[in-house]
């Protein structure tokens, strides 16, 4: 009896501390604030003792595909004018801030960067590498990274001929109505950006749009990977509280999916440069860094990073832009008329593509309204503020002790009406005649971790 006695009262002792510690942390971030002239946002209150209830409620709309949209009902929720808030969650705080002003510091400040929370619920899959790194590991990565993406062989159009043109196979149509029958286009948009995906980073393409079997397993094995990732996100610090057989066994194929193909790369010789044998050599990604190091760890994190990127975000964008101008058929039509007039039956090019307006404009707004990636974050590497948010007008610093995590919703801050207008909900290609995106359109990131394939696209030349 005695035992559990002292077990209580332990127990009861390291409560108290930790309330106490929480106060006087408290304490001290308020006065360092009001030294720095800040002033606290509006506080997302919990509905339950345990202080849970909004973490459980994120959670339950993530599962039902609404996550984006739930974010800006809370924000709304306390007012129309409310960009940034306070959410406690347990023992710690979370701020959310929809305002571009607050980005472009979370972007560009050295006082920020990704959370060990993202670092670490992405590692299991992904390993060290460009997206779960910091500090010089990451500077690193981005060195051996970055160079690859300057060649034009990522604009190289007929790299991808061959797989859209498997991609048609899987459409068959009624030669008496030239109709297909009713097809979900998702799965294979996704085996597309993979078989494309895959030739670029390792020389040679899966094909899963015309095989089966274990390769089909493979894309397989990639979304079910992807879900647990994203679930393990919605935890935030609770992220470790998912880690099924499941999820470990889809991160154990995928992995010995690439180890194989990394392995039969470092069991042939590399090419020496400027030779006959290399300049007829396709490009891989696989191939490159290769000639930079031969760690095959380090080889499989990398490209594995970069075809998680390339294949998701691009199917995703794919599937939204088939889904609005099927929804828009005067924008589809005018789309058309124009790709007709400026290329006729002949074979686009990349640079051409680029310099057509309202193709820009297709898919600014289908990044805009459907928001492929929907948020972002950040954590403070020191004792920092955000120029705005604060105080009962929002036009305040906020405080930001070190450690604070900072979501930042691209939905919610895409889906502003005193930005973006009163038709803010209404798919409009047009309104990027005249719209200059600064830091409230950012679907590629920025500042030193934007995309890596993101450049500036050359100069539009007139409709």
């Amino acid at each position: 009896m005695r035992g559990y006695t002292f077990s209580g009262l332990v127990v009861l002792a390291l409560i108290a501390w930790t309330i106490v510690k929480l106060k006087l942390k408290k304490r001290r971030n308020n006065v360092k604030a009001a030294a720095l002239g800040c002033l606290p946002p509006p506080v997302l209150r919990n509905t339950n003792f345990i202080g849970n209830s909004i973490l459980r409620e994120s959670m339950r709309a993530t599962k039902e595909d609404r996550g984006p949209q739930y974010v800006v009902e809370k924000m709304d929720s306390i007012s129309l004018d409310c960009h940034t808030l306070n959410l406690p969650v347990l023992d710690y705080e979370i701020i959310v801030t929809r305002d571009p002003e607050n980005a472009r510091v979370l972007f560009s400040s050295p006082d920020f960067d990704i959370s060990h929370t993202r670092q670490l619920s992405w590692m299991p899959l992904l390993g060290k590498g460009i997206f779960t790194s910091r500090g010089d590991i990451w500077r690193h990565s981005r060195t051996l990274l970055r160079p690859q993406f300057a060649r034009e062989m990522i604009s190289d159009l007929t790299l991808e001929e061959s797989h859209l043109e498997d991609l048609w196979n899987q459409l068959s149509a009624d030669p008496s109505t030239g109709w297909t029958e009713k097809v979900d286009l998702a799965p294979l948009f996704f085996s597309f950006t993979l078989d494309t995906a895959t030739e670029f980073i390792f020389g040679r393409s899966i094909n899963s749009l015309k095989q089966g079997g274990d390769i089909k397993s493979i894309s397989r094995h990639f979304n079910e990977a992807k879900v647990w990732i994203d679930k393990r996100g919605a935890l935030a610090k609770f992220y470790w509280l998912l880690n099924s057989k499941e999820f470990k066994e889809n991160c154990t194929t995928i992995h010995e999916f690439v180890d194989s193909i990394v392995a039969d790369r470092l069991a042939r010789p590399l090419k020496k440069p400027g030779s006959d044998s290399e300049k007829g050599a396709r490009y891989s990604l696989l191939g490159e860094l290769a000639k930079e190091t031969q760690d095959p760890k380090q080889l499989r994190n990398e490209t594995l990073h970069v075809l998680i990127a390339g294949r998701d975000t691009t199917g995703c964008l794919l599937g939204w832009v088939v889904y609005f101008l099927a929804r828009h058929p005067a924008v589809f039509n005018k789309l058309r008329d124009i790709i007709l007039q400026r290329f006729g039956i002949q074979q686009a090019d990349f640079r051409s593509l680029q310099q057509l307006n309202y193709l820009q404009w297709v898919i600014n707004e289908t990044l805009r309204v459907a928001t492929v990636i929907p948020l972002n974050e950040r954590i403070a590497l020191q004792d920092t503020t955000l120029p705005k948010g604060g105080g009962p007008d929002g036009s305040s610093k906020v405080f930001i002790p070190k450690g604070t995590q900072v979501l930042i919703p691209l939905y919610a801050m895409q889906h502003r009406e005193d930005i973006w207008g009163p038709d803010v909900e209404d798919f409009r290609p047009e309104r990027w005649e005249t719209h200059r995106p600064g830091w409230e359109f950012i679907p590629f990131g920025a500042g030193a971790r934007k995309c890596l394939g993101r450049a500036s696209p050359p100069s539009p030349q007139p409709l």
